[in-house]
């Protein structure tokens, strides 16, 4: 899959991921024993999640800071300002997605690391209901917010980064708002880190404050 942008540049590249489908329905069971994820790493036709690259953007070449509103489920507002003077993390995704299942204890695992920074991580939700999507997160132990996005509003704000055929997505942000990196597909965990570790090295001071938290970063 061709995405409708020229990447301005290109570090890493991992190999693309086929991927099957079925009709989903949530269990109450972690990634290790969940068919759904499972099958984000089996061989099939049908399902496409992305090509698995990976992009990061030298600071001189990161667009404009991101620019759009949105609400997260428990209500609290989303803006620009959400994402300035810290690294933040947004991750696409949906419930029946099944890379999206595969990756989840991995992302939650990199949220709790980096959380004491100051790296805030915000899902992208693009399908589900409200229950839905909170069942998910019960089930894998998800802690980080995400906002309802089945209008497409966060999504076409994003369009030059996350294309709405490729889901998994996951952005990292810098403190200026920008967007540093992306990973289109599952992702590996020490890519992310190291991803995260470039932008927090970059100069400006970490903050600690959550959306909808308290000062030390807790919910």
């Amino acid at each position: 899959m061709n995405l409708p942008y020229e990447p301005l540049n290109r570090r890493h590249a991992i190999a693309a991921i086929s991927l099957t489908s079925a009709a989903f329905l949530l269990s109450a069971c972690g990634s290790d024993n969940d068919d759904l994820a499972q099958r984000a790493s089996n061989d099939g036709t049908n399902y496409v999640a992305g090509d698995g690259s990976v992009e990061e953007f030298a600071p001189e070449s990161r667009g404009e800071p991101v620019a759009f509103e949105s609400t997260l489920f428990d209500g609290t507002e989303i803006t620009a300002e959400t994402f300035e003077g810290r690294v933040s993390v947004l991750n696409f995704w949906y419930a029946a997605c099944p890379p999206c299942r595969a990756e989840a204890p991995d992302l939650q695992a990199i949220h709790e690391e980096f959380e004491p920074e100051g790296v805030q991580f915000l899902g992208v939700n693009t399908r589900d209901t409200q229950p839905t999507a909170e069942a998910f997160e019960r089930n894998f132990g998800i802690t980080y917010p995400s906002m309802e996005d089945r209008t497409g509003q966060v999504m076409m704000a994003m369009t030059d980064y996350a294309h709405p055929s490729a889901v998994p997505t996951t952005l990292v942000l810098d403190k200026e708002g920008r967007v540093s990196a992306r990973i289109v597909g599952i992702v590996e965990p020490g890519t992310l880190r190291a991803l995260i570790e470039t932008v927090l090295a970059e100069n400006g001071p970490p903050a600690s404050a959550s959306p909808g938290g308290s000062e030390d970063g807790s919910g």
